[in-house]
């Protein structure tokens, strides 16, 4: 079983400190490209007035109150002041982002990537393990595959980057106490595509609850509680980024995931070994950039 983590640390595996990490990594990554000022007025125009339409219509259908009107600023205020948007978008917002972004692959369907990416994780091969601790917990998990084009052409050097949390429902560098690259690494494919990965199987985990999408859910009465998943980036020259999370068969939330992103063709099928470990076979097909 992996260390767990103690009281004190889970308390700063917190919404806001989870919030903090999210945003922080948020604008060293992907500031570039969310400036407004690269949009045509005319989409920005169009984009907010049928937001803010379908906010309107939500107000007049349901006689929305003042009282009901300031607890959504307050509610609203505590997203900011906890760091939480990047959690808020991704969960409830960026699977919907992801299926138009991607409605015209061939290849492999993708899904969301969470707020929890780090890029230029460890380098560890065609064949390799994962980074992980001694006495890291989790059944341990041989993935093996293929990354081809769409023309079933093997892609030599394509990079699969690989991570996911880890049996206690954390992520390195958003978890206090854990090392820097735990459970993240980079694979690169060998002169046929192939790649062959050890790791281990990560835990189901509920979000961050104790902040301000906290209490979104209890106060609608949902669950917060995603499935147990690992999170890969597949790229290759001349082709498209792939983006997708993975899951396992017979977990209770691959049907009503609080971030709505399992797919049916992202659920693996892993094969238990008589040593306790699972091995799995899974391959990627990416798009060609298009012109």
């Amino acid at each position: 079983m992996s260390t767990t983590l103690n009281e004190t640390e889970t308390e700063k595996a917190s919404a806001a400190a989870s919030g903090a990490s999210a945003t922080e990594r948020f604008h060293a990554d992907k500031s570039p490209y969310a400036a407004v000022k690269d949009v045509p007025a005319e989409r920005v125009d169009t984009l907010a007035r049928e937001v803010l339409e379908a906010i309107y219509t939500t107000v007049r259908t349901h006689k929305v109150t003042y009282d009901e009107f300031n607890a959504l600023k307050a509610w609203l205020i505590g997203v900011g002041e906890d760091g939480e948007w990047p959690l808020f978008l991704d969960v409830w917002l960026e699977h919907v982002v992801e299926d138009v972004a991607t409605e015209h692959r061939e290849g492999n369907k993708g899904s969301i990537e969470g707020p929890y990416y780090v890029p230029d994780a460890p380098e560890r091969g065609a064949r390799g393990t994962i980074p992980m601790r001694d006495d890291e917990g989790g059944t341990p998990l041989v993935w093996s595959g293929q990354v081809t084009s769409c023309d079933g052409s093997a892609l030599s050097g394509a990079k699969v980057e690989l991570w996911h949390a880890d049996d206690d429902g954390f992520y390195s560098q958003f978890a206090p106490g854990i090392p820097e690259w735990n459970l993240r690494g980079s694979f690169t494919t060998d002169a046929d595509g192939y790649f062959e990965i050890t790791t281990v199987q990560p835990a189901p985990y509920q979000i961050p609850t104790d902040g301000s999408c906290g209490k979104l859910i209890a106060a609608a009465g949902w669950h917060a509680w995603r499935p147990a998943h690992l999170h890969v980036k597949v790229s290759a020259p001349g082709h498209e980024l792939l983006t997708a999370q993975l899951y396992f068969p017979g977990d209770e939330h691959n049907d009503d995931d609080i971030a709505s992103a399992v797919k049916p063709e992202l659920i693996l099928d892993p094969q238990q070994q008589a040593d306790g470990s699972a091995k799995v076979t899974y391959g990627f097909v990416l798009d060609p950039v298009k012109g």
